[in-house]
């Protein structure tokens, strides 16, 4: 969440932040805020006074009672009574304008760097990058009109994954419901493949491999941003009070909850490999066939954790890291740099990555890049603690897919068919033991 710090020091640039992520009321929001920390900070002040007070005037007891003063004393005793009353009084309002405040802040989202673009969705992207042809800096996703089409009929995943019995929707329907398919045969090993694919790359990469829990508590939705007014997305085990993740960076992340880490330790480079569970409320018709949205899927995530300082080139490493595993699968994509619109809550810049289906001629995401800023590290309470002087502030975290499976699947089914089979990219071959699917 917001720091007070940035909230009551800059107050004008975190309202022009809000609204240009288009968050409503952002003005009426800032100063909801800022007017109960002004109550906290009374009651603190008030509360101080009262039992530094009542701690004076508890040390002229003793000496009263000494020189036989009872009567005084009697009355000093009153006072310091009357102070206590005060005080627990005043330790009630400061506590219930503590939980308004923290309401109040995890309801705001995060503010966007200067870099993000002005709009208010999905068209108004800019296309940054792609591997078909040069982007102009006016690109946006709404004007964007490269395709890959080599004019021949391409079949959708959903029916080569019938055709080669790779996946099997219907027994994930009979065994769960929809969005939770069956791999098997070659399709399971195409998962397992890409799985220690990614892994690899991301060791090579300089990331420590983490293998954590797909179950988290409250505690750990909150440190992210899931919680508390994103749990309608997430499976919830009642019983326990426990979620199953919707992504490997609640988990990762929250290693570092209540932390604080030595300078020299960073940037600290994490990945890992989890089921991912999603709810996805809401989703109907094309963008859901197959395997373009599940409620069960395979992701690899890589965190960071680093100073302000660093964080910006910690971002380019991992945007590099994520181009450089599409460019191995040989897959046509391109990089969107997100408008303020369409950003995640918790994000302050975020870029996307899409591959291309030939056969169902739409772009498809496999993964978000992001920097968080302090955003989460505020609600962690994550901290640096600084060589030079041993002060703490508050680190930069950081998160991406490389790669979400399900989207990356499907992708290298539609353009590597062929009337012999599907091609495997030559990356992919010593992991898959084939160079074909037949």
């Amino acid at each position: 969440m917001l720091t007070l710090k940035l909230i009551n020091e800059e107050t004008e640039r975190v309202i022009r932040g809000l609204e240009k992520k288009h968050f409503n009321g952002a003005k009426e929001a800032i100063e909801e805020v800022m007017a109960t920390d002004k109550k906290r900070r009374q009651a603190q002040t008030e509360l101080d006074q009262n039992l530094a007070q009542a701690k004076k005037l508890a040390a002229e007891i003793g000496g009263l009672m000494k020189q036989g003063r009872r009567d005084e004393a009697e009355e000093v005793k009153a006072k310091v009574a009357e102070l206590k009353e005060a005080s627990k009084a005043l330790e009630d309002q400061k506590a219930e304008a503590e939980t308004e405040l923290t309401r109040q802040l995890c309801a705001i989202p995060n503010i966007p760097y200067d870099l993000v673009p002005e709009g208010a969705g999905a068209e108004d992207n800019l296309v940054v990058k792609s591997n078909l042809r040069e982007c102009k800096p006016t690109d946006t996703v709404g004007n964007w009109d490269t395709v890959v089409d080599n004019g021949e009929a391409k079949v959708p995943h959903w029916e080569l994954a019938k055709k080669y019995n790779l996946i099997d929707f219907d027994l994930g329907v009979k065994i769960t419901g929809a969005g939770f398919p069956v791999y098997r045969g070659w399709g399971a090993r195409l998962q397992r493949a890409l799985i220690n694919f990614f892994l690899d790359e991301a060791r090579a990469a300089g990331y420590e491999e983490i293998m954590p829990p797909t179950v988290v508590n409250a505690a750990s939705g909150y440190g992210t941003g899931q919680l508390p007014d994103k749990e309608g997305q997430m499976y919830h085990c009642d019983l326990d009070d426990l979620y199953l993740i919707p992504t490997a960076e609640v988990p990762v992340t929250n290693i570092y909850r209540d932390v604080i880490i030595d300078e020299k330790d960073l940037p600290i480079k994490n990945c890992a490999y989890t089921e991912c569970f999603r709810r996805e409320a809401g989703s109907y018709g094309k963008d859901v066939r197959g395997l373009n949205r599940l409620h069960e899927f395979s992701k690899i995530e890589i965190v960071r954790i680093d100073t302000p300082e660093h964080s910006d080139e910690s971002h380019k490493e991992m945007l590099a890291h994520v181009e450089g595993l599409l460019q191995k699968l040989e897959l046509p994509y391109r990089i969107l740099r997100l408008c303020g619109g369409d950003m995640s809550f918790t994000s302050s810049i975020c870029y996307d990555f899409e591959v291309y289906s030939e056969a169902q001629k739409r772009w498809l995401e496999v993964s978000s890049v992001s920097n968080f800023d302090t955003y989460q590290a505020n609600r962690l309470k994550c901290r640096i603690r600084r060589t030079a002087d041993k002060k703490t502030e508050l680190a930069h975290t950081l998160n991406g897919s490389a790669l979400a499976l399900p989207r990356i699947v499907a992708a290298l089914l539609e353009n590597n068919q062929t009337e012999e089979g599907i091609r495997i990219p030559k990356a992919l071959v010593p992991y898959m033991g084939c160079e074909m699917i037949k």
